[in-house]
């Protein structure tokens, strides 16, 4: 199935980015608020050019992600960085599989007696929420709450977005403050320490650091998980070819990072005057780099339209570029490597529902859907 000329335009813009690529590949909006960069080049020159374009917002007591790595330049980023990588080295993250495994084996025999599931709700959206929470530290309880944070981050409801970033200050205050007393073996626990040890960590730089990874390490992971299932789904050959040979689940998984790249867009801020494509960008504009748009653009991947497990080479810019390339990347291949292993293994036959019509979520930073029905079995 080319998405490019399907009905699946509506989910995914592709013929919308094309189009910006080819005629206005740096354009200011109508509001004439922020830039749109389209093209793959800019987009990886933004990314890298932190001197030009800012990820600093403004700080406010009521949207602690802002103290995060997320929005914040060197040399502060650096330090928050190399502070908070200590999480996510090679080692940890491999010694994670075992974990991953089982909590993907567990899902899969919650579903194993249905003939239809949510592949999204039952299977993609709780797996990395767990493994997530459970590197936090959160009971297990508190896990519905984590998801409707993480997708009300993500959304467009702006007042949501600040409302649950209030509620996830309280709570994480409120942890930290436990943790303070009755340390843990968990990621929380390890932050507090290292403000205690006096390494400039503060309890808002603490706060903001939990609400990025909830956000980042669940709602990426989700919509990479069911893409996956998506465009397994649609490509006959593609799901004979992962089945036949799991060692292509990764190079497969890549593919989909690119085709349907989870984080559609991220914002950056004008620092000094540029020129880009001859456009002038201005000290205070607003930028929206169009990650989505630069993942196919064809100046860099032959037949962009075209889902292709065997591209090579495949640079994608799904986890970003330059100092704020994803910290998490590695995470989120093993956990979709797992999933789909397991998912396949276990029902190599599923199959979409396709009486049930796909809708986007509510974001425009965001790509997934809200909703996933697969028949598991023939």
């Amino acid at each position: 199935m080319n998405w490019e000329n399907s009905a699946s335009n509506e989910l995914i813009p592709l013929p919308y980015f094309k189009e910006m690529r080819n005629s206005s590949p740096v354009s200011l909006n109508k509001e004439k608020t922020a830039w749109n960069v389209f093209k793959y080049e800019d987009v990886k020159t933004i990314f890298a050019r932190h001197d030009l374009f800012s990820s600093q917002g403004v700080e406010s007591v009521n949207d602690p992600i802002e103290s995060s790595i997320l929005r914040q330049d060197p040399p502060k980023h650096r330090q928050l960085r190399m502070l908070v990588s200590q999480a996510f080295t090679p080692r940890i993250i491999q010694g994670l599989t075992a974990k991953i495994e089982a909590i993907a084996g567990a899902l899969s025999d919650q579903m194993e007696t249905n003939a239809k599931v949510d592949g999204l709700h039952n299977y993609a959206s709780p797996l990395p929420i767990i493994v997530i929470a459970e590197m936090l530290g959160i009971p297990p309880e508190d896990r519905e709450r984590f998801k409707a944070w993480s997708d009300a981050l993500v959304g467009n409801d702006t007042d949501r977005y600040y409302q649950c970033q209030q509620e996830m200050s309280v709570y994480f205050s409120e942890i930290a403050a436990r943790r303070r007393v009755e340390p843990q073996e968990d990621l929380i626990s390890n932050l507090v320490r290292v403000n205690e040890e006096g390494a400039q960590l503060s309890d808002v730089e603490v706060i903001g650091f939990c609400i990025l990874l909830l956000v980042a390490g669940n709602e990426t992971t989700t919509n990479l998980i069911s893409s996956a299932m998506l465009l397994f789904d649609s490509y006959a050959d593609v799901r004979e070819q992962v089945i036949a040979d799991h060692t292509l689940i990764p190079q497969a998984l890549e593919e989909v990072l690119r085709y349907c790249s989870p984080v559609q867009t991220m914002i950056r801020t004008v620092t000094q005057t540029t020129i880009l494509r001859g456009q002038t960008l201005n000290p205070g504009q607003m930028v929206n780099i169009w990650i989505g748009s630069a993942n196919h653009d064809e100046d860099i991947f032959e037949h962009p339209e075209i889902f292709n497990i065997h591209r090579n080479p495949n640079p994608h810019l799904a986890f970003g570029h330059g100092i704020h390339y994803c910290l998490g990347a590695q995470l989120a291949r093993l956990e979709s490597k797992i999933a789909m292993q397991t998912l396949l293994k276990r029902f190599p036959d599923f199959r979409l529902d396709y009486s049930q019509p796909l809708e986007r979520i509510d974001s425009w930073i965001m790509f997934g859907v809200k909703q996933l029905p697969i028949i598991l079995r023939r």
